[in-house]
């Protein structure tokens, strides 16, 4: 009896035979491309994070912080934290283990930060690639390290790259958790997520970018819930620090209300974003790539924005992690680019050509102790020049201490003119200095005396001390010199023939 055409030996049609297992070839391949958009864009950063990472021996005043605090003890540290810049306190901490561990100056200072922007940028690759694909996760990962302020904090002793680097995490765990609910990923989340925001408050704003995300992809009712009650716990955990950090506002009150510099780099941003948004994306994951990163690139810094009107409080830097959303988009649209050109490898190559010459100019001027708002090392290297053994010092205004805090060798000999109490047992940034008279009876018994000043054209301060340190250094003593470095103005002064 022959057998029908219809049936193959099992008596089964063809069309019901499971699908053939992936030729083993594809395999490797796949996780090949996997590996890439995580290691590649992670090595870029590294690279570019190493280059140049002393920066000429400078450090800017917000370093100083660092440097000095993370060398104070763990008793001094918590003292201090009572009192000033609670909402770095994690981050100073997490310092002070690093210098316990390698004392190493300023490459030490800055290699956590460079080694977190590593993490990102694999952290933005894997995004990318779970969202849109291998190739948009590459392109994604390898723009990320390239953005100008990403570049500049991934060199940066303070804690923004670290905050970038968990909350890009924070992001896996949430697709994770979204994809398959489980209550360890949720609460793995959770976890990740109070991390970012106890080494930066404003991080919370991650938190609420991913559930605007989770509304836009309709995740449905399940995820919502499960996010809403996550996020709640996030808020239960940060609420002691908001309470601290807000009775020490004062620190922050040399923020501006935003101005046009700050609207039309967000805008920049924003726009960006959406023009890379437009049209169709790969939409692979629970929730879709151009809702994610949306909401990431945009809603943090409006946020913050709308509510600087009010309470100035936006700096770029509190919401770095808006780059993440930007990068994921131009990923994602280069990709998209790259399947309409006959040669995409040759369209890769000039897009690589473009970025380095468009950016090699700034990279470079990254990497020098000018690109900075000042340099208290140099300021210190200038006192050492222009002091002798004797000489008096004052800072003006007293909140200029950093170089003597960093670099106490460089005043070695000189006598402090103002302060009262230093900075540790006082538990203070910078010390506690004397009423004005006492002030005013110190600098009369000096016959020279060297000044740390902010640049020309700064507001002076007006409380009663620096009132009358430059009221003495009027009536009684002559400019003998003048040193002009990155930020700050150093000037000898000396009564008549002491010059």
């Amino acid at each position: 009896m022959s057998v029908s055409p219809a049936l193959d030996t099992a008596g089964a049609s063809p069309r019901a035979r499971p699908a053939p297992p992936e030729p083993p070839a594809s395999r490797p391949a796949g996780r090949t491309g996997r590996a890439a958009a995580g290691l590649a864009p992670a090595g870029l950063a590294l690279a570019l994070g190493l280059w140049g990472i002393r920066r000429g021996n400078s450090m800017w005043r917000d370093e100083s912080t660092t440097y000095q605090v993370a060398h104070r003890g763990l008793a001094d540290i918590w003292h201090l934290l009572g009192q000033a810049d609670a909402v770095h306190g994690l981050y100073y901490l997490f310092m002070h283990g690093v210098f316990a561990l390698w004392d190493g100056g300023l490459v030490a200072l800055r290699l956590p930060s460079v080694l977190a922007m590593a993490a990102a940028a694999a952290g933005v690759g894997l995004l990318g690639q779970r969202l849109a694909g291998p190739r948009a996760g590459l392109a994604a990962g390898l723009v990320f390290p390239l953005f100008p302020a990403v570049q500049r904090y991934a060199q940066e002793g303070r804690s923004y790259a670290l905050v970038c680097a968990v909350v890009v995490w924070a992001t896996h765990l949430l697709l994770s958790a979204v994809a398959r609910p489980r209550k360890r990923t949720w609460t793995g989340y959770a976890a990740v997520a109070s991390l970012a925001c106890l080494l930066h408050e404003f991080a919370v704003l991650a938190v609420a970018a991913h559930g605007v995300a989770l509304y836009r992809a309709r995740a449905g009712a399940r995820s919502g819930w499960a996010w809403g009650r996550t996020a709640s716990g996030v808020a239960v955990v940060l609420i002691p620090l908001v309470i601290v950090s807000q009775q020490q506002a004062a620190l922050v009150g040399w923020i501006a209300p935003p101005g046009p510099p700050e609207l039309l780099g967000f805008g920049a941003l924003a726009l960006t974003g959406l023009v890379c948004a437009w049209g169709p994306l790969p939409a692979r994951g629970p929730v879709p790539l151009r809702d994610l990163a949306l909401a990431l690139l945009i809603l943090p810094p409006a946020a913050l924005l709308a509510v600087s009107y009010l309470h100035p409080l936006y700096v770029d830097r509190y919401v770095l992690y808006a780059y993440v959303g930007l990068a994921l988009l131009i990923g994602a649209r280069l990709d998209g680019l790259s399947r309409t050109v006959a040669a995409p490898r040759a369209l890769a190559g000039g897009l690589a050509v473009a970025a380095v010459a468009a950016l090699l100019p700034y990279s470079l001027q990254l990497r020098t102790p000018q690109s900075r708002l000042d340099d208290p090392l140099a300021a210190a290297r200038a006192v050492r020049e222009l002091g002798q053994p004797g000489d008096g010092v004052l800072f003006l205004p007293a909140r200029r201490r950093e170089p003597i805090m960093s670099r106490p060798e460089d005043f070695r000999g000189l006598r402090e003119l103002a302060l009262a109490r230093h900075a540790i047992p006082s538990g203070t940034l910078h010390g506690v200095e004397l009423p004005a008279p006492l002030i005013r009876a110190r600098m009369l018994t000096a016959g020279r005396i060297v000044t740390v000043n902010d640049p020309p054209g700064q507001p002076l301060d007006y409380t009663p001390q620096e009132r009358m340190k430059r009221e003495v250094l009027a009536e009684h003593f002559h400019r003998c010199a003048v040193r002009d470095v990155t930020g700050m103005r150093i000037v000898l002064y000396g009564r008549a023939g002491k010059c």
